[in-house]
């Protein structure tokens, strides 16, 4: 099956998604980010000319920084972002789902020289055509990934209950479903939230009228809560 999505497992047994960005958003935030560094350029030679030579000199380095630096910066320092991405809602990270660093934003946009080749992004195309996560060289090289960036959410709370652990380690799809159940606890009546807890009793071993309670206790446990 055909997907734009990629699962990321973490330490703390989270299964992490990322909604990988096609070409054609990409296209477009790097066409806006294109756009406004030549708005930058344009009113930054306005300035400088009269500065002669000099302006010139000036005006040139303002480029190199715009043109290699400044995306990189923007990654590092703007939550993954360049004013492009941003506005179109992605956003860089690293392959595991962390967010950039240095280096590797550094070397997805240097390598960009690359991948313009041989005209107009030629062989970053290709490459994000048929590599599954969309990866021009430079995230090739860099290990990283552009994805969407997911709308803020408000956290459910889980059901106040003193924490317990569960009688066994729990698996991470385990860990999972007892969270969601805490979290949906509150919509679901008395009865119905009875039979899903007992299904949980080689975790909980308790009688099924204290399963709920206990499951609720269990999750509490899993979230943190001392």
């Amino acid at each position: 099956m055909l997907d734009t999505t990629r699962a990321v497992p973490t330490p703390e047994g989270i299964e992490l998604v990322l909604r990988l960005a096609g070409p054609v958003p990409r296209a477009l935030a790097w066409l806006i980010d294109t756009m406004l560094r030549l708005a930058v350029l344009l009113v930054a030679g306005w300035l400088l000319a009269m500065l002669g030579r000099f302006g010139w000199g000036v005006l040139l380095i303002l480029a190199f920084l715009l043109e290699w630096l400044a995306p990189a910066a923007f990654e590092v320092w703007a939550d993954g972002s360049t004013p492009g991405k941003k506005s179109l809602g992605l956003m860089v990270l690293h392959d595991d789902g962390t967010p950039v660093g240095w280096a590797a934003a550094l070397v997805r946009n240097l390598l960009r020289a690359i991948d313009f080749l041989p005209v107009g992004y030629g062989f970053g195309l290709v490459a994000a055509s048929i590599n599954r996560d969309f990866k021009r060289l430079g995230d090739i090289a860099a290990g990283t990934v552009v994805v969407y960036r997911d709308p803020a959410q408000r956290p459910v709370p889980i059901p106040a209950a003193a924490p317990v652990p569960p009688l066994r380690p729990l698996s991470l799809e385990e860990h999972r479903a007892v969270l969601d159940f805490a979290e949906r606890a509150a919509t679901l009546t008395p009865q119905r939230a009875q039979e899903i807890a007992e299904l949980a009793s080689p975790i909980t071993g308790v009688s099924p009228q204290r399963a709920t309670q206990r499951l609720l206790e269990v999750a509490s446990f899993l979230s943190g809560r001392k």
